[in-house]
């Protein structure tokens, strides 16, 4: 039978790493219970970074229609306008 060596373990503080201090982490309990915004906040860090481009796309699409709309709304404005200052016009 060989006797096996067990290494001693070494504990060591880290002080420094590329010039940065490392932040020391808070003892708190991981299954404290959380809001549900905090939850879907966590959720949203853990989008697969693959998906960003699907995410453009529906981003650009949704700011076009938003935009549309807005010209459409000012249009609809200006008609309503120009129809009720031609009323004003006729019926004074």
């Amino acid at each position: 039978m060989t006797a096996v060596k067990e290494t001693p373990a070494i504990e060591v503080e880290v002080l420094e790493i590329d010039g940065v201090v490392p932040v020391a982490k808070l003892d708190a309990p991981e299954n404290r219970a959380r809001p549900k915004w905090e939850k879907w906040l966590v959720l949203a860090r853990k989008l697969d970074r693959r998906w960003w481009p699907l995410w453009v796309v529906l981003g650009s699409i949704f700011l076009i229609l938003a935009l549309t709309v807005g010209v459409v709304l000012g249009l609809v404005m200006v008609m309503v306008g120009l129809v009720r200052g031609f009323f004003r016009m006729l019926f004074r």
